[in-house]
């Protein structure tokens, strides 16, 4: 059995082979089952089974509000990859690192169908563990030159903006401006993408700040009660989510403005799913009017691409 440690998985993981991967798995698909919530004492525990013939995957996900006092994550995981023919052991990899690429990747993917092909401006709302792989992610997909950052701590977008000011222009052999930013409205405006990965569950995207031909990555608020855009900004946009069966029930941004009526289940246009099969369409070429909002709740379908392609690679 191989393990993986998180500067494994990091290292083995190219964002455009991950997002190839991800592209591929959605077209192909493979067996999903809910995940199952499990309340325990002082936390939760998830897990999110996914299998093909040729691998089962499973991931051990803890949640521990309390380990801040410890000075520990709240959040911590483990991939366990098996055999699909004879169910042993192939690999067992730290599930936080593979969590956080698969996820930036999945929005990469979405962005290659939605996002205008001429997209230079990121705006990121969110300073946490995920922002600086989400800001990468889109740079490599679309040619942006300036980002800018927003959090509820400025300091903490200061010190992100100092520390992708470096690394970001190296890893995509071009100028790219990175700035922390206080005025959210006014960076919304300005922005060609907003991606956002918060725990908000206050809109931090409003549909009256928004201008034709934008895409909107929403990637936090992973439940029914949190949001981080509002009900006009859902119903300004074209709506595309991950998957159908986790964003209409889980994300709060998709939750609620369905159970309030200002959209159903048809204004959704599509999945990764059918955009992959070429059942649906993303953003037409030279569509420079349409705001394309993308929901994404997370699937245990893209854990187990990417841990099969980390194997491959480590």
């Amino acid at each position: 059995m191989r393990m993986l440690s998180a500067g494994e998985v990091d290292g083995a993981l190219d964002d455009i082979a991950l997002i190839d991967r991800l592209e591929a798995m959605f077209k192909a698909g493979c067996e999903t089952p809910l995940r199952h919530h499990h309340a325990l004492p002082e936390g939760t525990l998830l897990l999110m089974p996914a299998w093909t013939a040729r691998h089962i995957g499973i991931k051990l996900v803890t949640v521990f509000p309390g380990n801040a006092r410890r000075s520990l994550p709240s959040v911590l995981g483990h991939y366990m990859l098996l055999d699909g023919r004879t169910g042993q052991t192939v690999a067992l990899l730290d599930g936080t690192m593979l969590t956080k690429r698969r996820t930036a990747c999945a929005s990469g993917l979405a962005a290659r169908y939605l996002a205008p092909e001429s997209a230079t401006r990121l705006l990121m709302i969110g300073a946490g563990a995920l922002a600086p792989h989400l800001i990468r992610v889109h740079a490599k997909v679309r040619p942006i030159r300036e980002v800018a950052i927003w959090g509820r701590r400025p300091e903490s977008a200061e010190a992100l903006a100092r520390e992708l000011s470096a690394s970001l222009p190296a890893s995509l052999d071009r100028p790219v401006t990175v700035r922390a930013v206080t005025d959210r409205k006014a960076a919304v405006a300005e922005a060609d993408i907003i991606s956002c990965a918060t725990l908000s569950k206050e809109p931090l995207v409003e549909g009256d700040w928004l201008r034709d031909g934008q895409h909107v990555d929403l990637v936090g608020a992973y439940t029914p009660e949190m949001r981080e855009s509002d009900d006009r900004a859902v119903w300004r946009a074209r709506v595309y989510v991950d998957t159908r069966a986790g964003a209409l029930k889980e994300g709060g941004d998709i939750v609620q403005p369905l159970r309030n009526g200002t959209i159903d289940e048809d204004d959704v246009i599509a999945d990764l799913f059918e955009l992959a099969r070429g059942q649906q369409t993303g953003r037409l070429p030279g569509d420079a009017a349409s705001i394309t909002l993308f929901k994404s709740v997370g699937t245990a379908l893209e854990d187990l691409a990417a841990a099969e392609l980390a194997v491959e690679k480590a």
